[in-house]
């Protein structure tokens, strides 16, 4: 019988998120999205784990980032 790998041993992939557009004249929610992920600055880029959390967050600031796969070349 084959071993079963659970989901929690198996760490999540990583995202790579850049701040491209700024977030002036949009909603403080759309602003709080942003500082939630973890960006400060614009055109900064930072690594987070692909939840469905955080995929949901770069949903509601889709057009304002570029998400790429975490090992991904730039």
């Amino acid at each position: 019988m084959a071993k079963q790998i659970s989901s929690e041993s198996v760490p999540p992939a990583q995202l790579s998120i850049r701040w491209v557009r700024s977030a002036i004249g949009h909603p403080v929610s759309v602003r709080q999205t942003i500082r939630g992920l973890g960006l400060h600055r614009l055109h900064e880029t930072v690594e987070r784990p692909d939840t469905p959390a955080i995929r949901g967050m770069i949903n509601k600031v889709r057009h304002l980032v570029e998400v790429t796969p975490a090992g991904a070349q730039q």
